[in-house]
């Protein structure tokens, strides 16, 4: 596992978004385990944020793209930090843009925020965490609506590694569906890999009975 990867989750640790205990996701699911972006709370959790993004864009798409997309609400900021973070990282001016919740008809008028897109853009998208994939099939008509545009890619912080609407993990069926390439900053076997029976800030975060509940939960919503 790559360095960065293993600092990321210990980020997620320190920063309180990764979480374990008693859950129920958006779809509903019982989960073991957790991840709230929203507790990335001050400048320097953002600016840390940001780079680690960037180093999982360039490790998958390089940085041969034009525009990076993140969906409002929470996509916003990513897009903001992760631009922010590949110009610190490698010097490369890539635009950042997001889409309003509602169309603004006065001043600075239409639906997105940031870069306008135009024909010809080869476009990232930047999200949390995709657990069903359903934002996706919110996002992408906004962003073909603006003109003639390649998808290069979408990127999310965490993989939860579970089942989408079938039996293939949701960012396995966007790839299908939509022909879109997908990558995570870490996956949730890495996240077991680097926690489990390992002590961090005088604690071992994953034991052996929340392994076991971690192990329980893809059994039933896991990828087959």
């Amino acid at each position: 596992m790559e360095q960065y990867k293993k600092e990321f989750i210990e980020f997620m640790v320190d920063c309180n978004v990764l979480k374990f205990g008693d859950f129920v996701t958006k779809s509903g699911r019982k989960t073991p385990f957790f991840v709230n972006t929203g507790f990335y709370r001050t400048g320097t959790q953002l600016v840390k944020l940001g780079e680690y993004y960037a180093k999982a864009i360039n490790d998958k798409y390089g940085l041969d793209f034009d525009v990076l997309f993140g969906p409002a609400y929470k996509g916003i900021p990513l897009s903001v930090a992760t631009t922010m973070g590949i110009s610190n990282l490698y010097g490369a001016d890539i635009k950042y843009c997001s889409n309003r919740k509602e169309i603004k008809d006065h001043g600075d008028k239409g639906i997105l925020l940031g870069s306008p897109i135009e024909d010809g853009d080869r476009i990232v998208i930047i999200e949390d965490v995709t657990t069903a994939g359903t934002s996706i099939n919110e996002t992408l008509p906004i962003i073909k609506a603006q003109g003639d545009v390649q998808i290069k890619g979408l990127v999310v912080s965490v993989d939860r590694m579970e089942r989408g609407q079938g039996d293939q993990s949701a960012l396995d069926e966007i790839k299908e569906k939509y022909g879109i390439e997908t990558t995570a900053i870490v996956t949730m076997a890495e996240v077991v890999e680097h926690l489990y029976n390992k002590e961090y800030n005088g604690k071992v975060v994953i034991d052996d009975e929340l392994k076991k509940a971690i192990d329980a939960y893809y059994e039933q919503y896991g990828v087959k």
